[in-house]
């Protein structure tokens, strides 16, 4: 028998005796679960006020703490070039060039490619920090807390600030601002105006599709914040749910047995590839506005 198939075999025989034992020690009796609130994981509760409309919550720290990562990794990975890199020079040069040539240049001119590189790199790293973070366990759960010497501690959880869906369309304005006066300043308003309808189309047609295409602008604004807001938020209730939230919510406690491996193979999965995925998407997106505002063929 292969090493994978006895890999395989033991970890269902584990789960098997689990199930008996557990199931013998605690006896399990369906009760429905009305406290227990998923979507409260996503509330925002006010920490503390601050001077004029905003408030402090777990939705400004984790913002925060995303825009510190972003401007310290920036200023310290440009405080050290060397003549001679390391490894870790030579990854961040090779991540460098490859987003500048194949992500921004791909889609725009050089000199576009120079005035736009900065924001879409920016962009990017915010957006994968703030997703990566997202996935870190920390005490930002008010709802529910535990005693330490006497101290309530709010108890550990995992947030995204991106899978609140203010963040994400704040990213999607800077994004649909930025095109449009690009596209105006290198057609004028005529001429980008112009540039909305196909080539070729004439006539009664033109009722019918030039709202489409105005339409279609704001629908990539849509697009761009649903996409990001909604694959972060998704991940993040698969996770709770499938990691015992599910079990709590049904009553049923030794479910929790059987979904937590679940639970942790989406954990891996998410931060592996989603965290990432989203942010390119975000980035390469914003390329393809930016670029296809200024060409001919727009």
């Amino acid at each position: 028998m292969s090493t994978r198939r006895k890999l395989v075999f033991g970890i269902g025989a584990v789960y098997i005796l689990g199930f008996f034992v557990i199931g013998a020690l605690f006896p399990q009796a369906r009760v429905d679960n009305e406290e227990f609130s998923p979507q409260n994981e996503f509330k925002l509760d006010t920490w503390f006020d601050l001077p004029g409309p905003m408030d402090f919550n777990k939705g400004v720290l984790y913002l925060l703490i995303t825009t510190a990562l972003t401007i310290g990794t920036m200023m310290w990975v440009s405080g050290r070039m060397k003549a001679r890199p390391n490894r870790v020079q030579t990854a961040i040069e090779w991540l460098y060039s490859g987003m500048k040539d194949k992500l921004v240049k791909d889609n725009m001119d050089d000199d576009m490619a120079r005035k736009w590189f900065p924001l879409v790199c920016t962009l990017f790293v915010f957006i994968w920090f703030s997703n990566m973070i997202g996935y870190l366990p920390l005490p930002v759960n008010t709802e529910h807390t535990f005693s330490v010497f006497g101290k309530d501690i709010p108890s550990f959880q995992i947030y995204a600030a991106t899978a609140n869906v203010s963040i994400p369309l704040i990213l999607a304005l800077i994004v649909f601002i930025a095109y449009n006066v690009e596209g105006v300043r290198a057609k004028g308003m005529w001429g980008y105006t112009k540039s909305m309808i196909p080539p070729g189309v004439k006539g009664g047609i033109l009722f019918m599709i030039f709202p489409l295409e105005v339409l279609s602008h704001f629908l990539r604004l849509i697009s761009l914040t649903v996409r990001l807001f909604a694959n972060l938020l998704a991940g993040h209730m698969l996770i709770q749910f499938m990691s015992g939230g599910l079990a709590v919510l049904l009553g049923l406690e030794l479910l929790a047995w059987f979904t937590l491996p679940v639970g942790v193979a989406i954990f891996l999965f998410e931060v592996t590839l989603i965290a990432t995925l989203q942010a390119f998407i975000f980035a390469i997106l914003t390329c393809i506005y930016l670029g296809s505002a200024v060409s001919e063929a727009h």
